[in-house]
């Protein structure tokens, strides 16, 4: 995915790079949590309203630092994989690595979708006021919910993944793997 012709020279990411991974990670649990409570909360009370709110920002943020990130990505080498990984797991982690960059995009961008679809407006931080992309219509509404939702629980697998095989470099192939992106483990 990287542009720059000194890709892999690198024996760790940079540091924005690794900031940028760290606070989308952040907030995508966030707004997953917050997502989880918020459908929990019957009617339409005050607090299930900020908490929609607050997911909706979450969301438009992860969508900007995710173009952000990829952008940083696209420009800025990162670390190549250990000689010694077996090509499927090579081939493996850079799959998930890319279906998390699809991810990061297409779960803010089926939600605000959704919020159009349903006739709610996307204020972000309650100040900017965000176009609405398509037109109310109950039917597509209903279809962008479960996309949404689909999404979010596919990106749940995913990052598990994720987690587990940099957990598994960290402790059973002892491969320095995961301090690229924790550079206080080396």
């Amino acid at each position: 995915m990287a542009l720059n012709p000194s890709f892999g020279d690198r024996e760790s990411y940079t540091r924005t790079a690794i900031a940028l991974h760290w606070l989308i990670a952040l907030l995508i649990v966030c707004g997953f949590a917050l997502g989880w409570v918020m459908t929990d909360i019957p009617g339409f009370t005050p607090t299930k309203l900020r908490y929609f709110s607050w997911h909706k920002w979450i969301g438009v943020t992860v969508f900007a630092l995710a173009v952000l990130r990829i952008l940083w990505r696209a420009t800025h080498a990162g670390p190549q994989m250990p000689r010694r990984m077996a090509l499927w797991q090579r081939a493996a982690a850079h799959l998930v690595h890319l279906l998390l960059y699809v991810l990061m995009i297409a779960i803010p961008a089926s939600g605000y979708l959704y919020s159009s679809a349903a006739n709610i407006p996307v204020v972000y931080l309650g100040l900017i006021p965000l176009p609405r992309l398509i037109a109310p219509d109950p039917h597509l509404k209903e279809l962008l919910k479960a996309v949404h939702i689909a999404l979010n629980y596919t990106l749940l697998v995913l990052v598990a993944l994720h987690v587990a095989g940099a957990l598994k470099h960290q402790w059973l192939d002892r491969d320095g793997l995961l301090s690229r992106m924790l550079p206080f483990l080396k």
